[in-house]
């Protein structure tokens, strides 16, 4: 899961609260080519997990194409 960090003044700089967002950031930028995804049309979760799941191996794949 995400952990909340809310800087307290003088403890700890803002600067390191942001370091992890880009992460999800990304994968939501990914998955923003999937347009069924982009808003879940399923009423059963099982079937919005196994498009999910779809989705996740169509950009691995796209990836090792590039990469290989």
């Amino acid at each position: 899961g995400i952990l909340v960090r809310i800087a307290r003044r003088g403890v700890e700089s803002s600067e390191r609260l942001g370091r992890h967002r880009w992460v999800v950031e990304r994968t939501h930028s990914w998955l923003a080519g999937f347009g069924k995804l982009r808003i879940r049309f399923e009423r059963r979760l099982d079937t919005h997990y196994a498009l999910l799941k779809l989705a996740f191996s169509l950009i691995c794949l796209r990836f090792i194409d590039r990469f290989c």
